[in-house]
C-alpha cells in the first residue's frame, strides 16, 4: 500500500516569484468593427496555424484613442479565433475596466509588450534553449548565442542579443532574437529577429524554406515568399514596414 506522502510545513517556501521574458504577439487595432477584426484575424490564422493557434495575445488599443470598442466582443472574437488575450494596452478607462471584469489585466500604454529587467549573462545563458527536451551545447556570452547542432521540430530558441546557428532549422521550431538571426544550413522553421521592436535587426540563411520569418513584430509567412527568393541564400530585413527578401 502507497503511505501518505511526507507532510510538508506550511511556511516552506512553495513558490518564488522571477521576472522573465515571454515574447507575445501584438494585436494593434486600427479599426473598432468586429466584424472586420473578426474576418482578417481569421484569414491571418490560416496563413500560420501553427503560428497562432493557441498563442497567447496581448491586444494594442494605442491607435485607437477614445473610440468606443465592444471589449467583450473583441475577447471574445479572439478565444474563438484559437488565440488566448493575456491584457490590454491603451484604451479608455472605461476599456479598461471592461478587460479587467474579464481578468484582463493593463499593461502601461508606452512599455513594451513585456517588462525587460537587465539581465546577467547567467540569466541570458540560463534562458536560451527554452525546449523542455533541448539537448543543445551552445557556446554564449552576453550578446550572441552560438549552436552548432540542428534545431528539431518542436524545439524553440531565443537569444537576448543575436542568434547564430551553424545548422538547418527543422520544420516546427521556432528561433528568436532581439537582435540578428544567422542560419547557415536550411532555414525551414520560424524565425522571429528583432524581438519585440528592434527594425534594424536581421535575418541571414543559406538556404529559405521557412514556415515564417519576422523583423520586429513584421512578418510574411511560407505563402508570401516567392519562387525566387526560396532555396537561396537571402538576407531579411525591414524597410518601411515591409519585409525585405533579398538574395545574395
Amino acid at each position: 500500500m502507497p503511505s501518505d506522502s511526507q507532510p510538508i510545513p506550511l511556511n516552506s517556501a512553495a513558490f518564488e516569484f522571477k521576472s522573465g521574458i515571454v515574447n507575445t504577439p501584438v494585436l494593434n487595432l486600427f479599426s473598432t468593427n468586429i466584424n472586420a477584426i473578426t474576418h482578417q484575424l481569421n484569414e491571418k490564422i490560416k496563413q500560420a496555424p501553427e503560428f497562432f493557434t493557441n498563442s497567447s495575445l496581448l491586444i494594442d488599443l494605442q491607435a485607437l484613442p477614445e473610440q468606443e470598442l465592444n471589449i467583450a466582443l473583441l475577447v471574445d472574437a479572439i478565444r474563438n479565433a484559437g488565440m488566448f488575450p493575456i491584457g490590454i494596452r491603451g484604451g479608455t478607462k472605461q476599456q479598461q475596466q471592461a478587460a479587467n471584469a474579464l481578468m484582463l489585466p493593463g499593461f502601461s500604454a508606452h512599455s513594451g509588450n513585456t517588462h525587460k529587467p537587465p539581465m546577467t549573462e547567467k540569466q541570458v545563458s540560463k534562458l536560451a534553449p527554452v525546449a523542455e527536451d533541448a539537448e543543445i551545447t551552445a557556446t554564449t556570452n552576453i550578446e550572441t548565442i552560438v549552436i552548432t547542432q540542428p534545431i528539431r521540430s518542436g524545439q524553440r530558441i531565443y537569444a537576448k542579443g543575436d542568434l547564430v546557428i551553424i545548422a538547418q532549422v527543422s520544420a516546427g521550431a521556432e528561433i528568436m532574437a532581439e537582435g540578428n538571426i544567422h542560419v547557415y544550413g536550411t532555414l525551414r522553421g520560424r524565425a522571429l529577429a528583432g524581438i519585440p521592436d528592434n527594425g534594424n535587426a536581421r535575418i541571414f540563411c543559406s538556404d529559405l524554406q521557412s514556415e515564417l520569418v519576422s523583423i520586429a513584430g513584421n512578418y510574411r509567412v511560407s505563402e508570401d515568399i516567392i519562387e525566387s527568393e526560396r532555396n537561396t541564400p537571402v538576407q531579411i530585413y525591414l524597410s518601411k514596414q515591409a519585409i525585405i527578401i533579398q538574395n545574395i
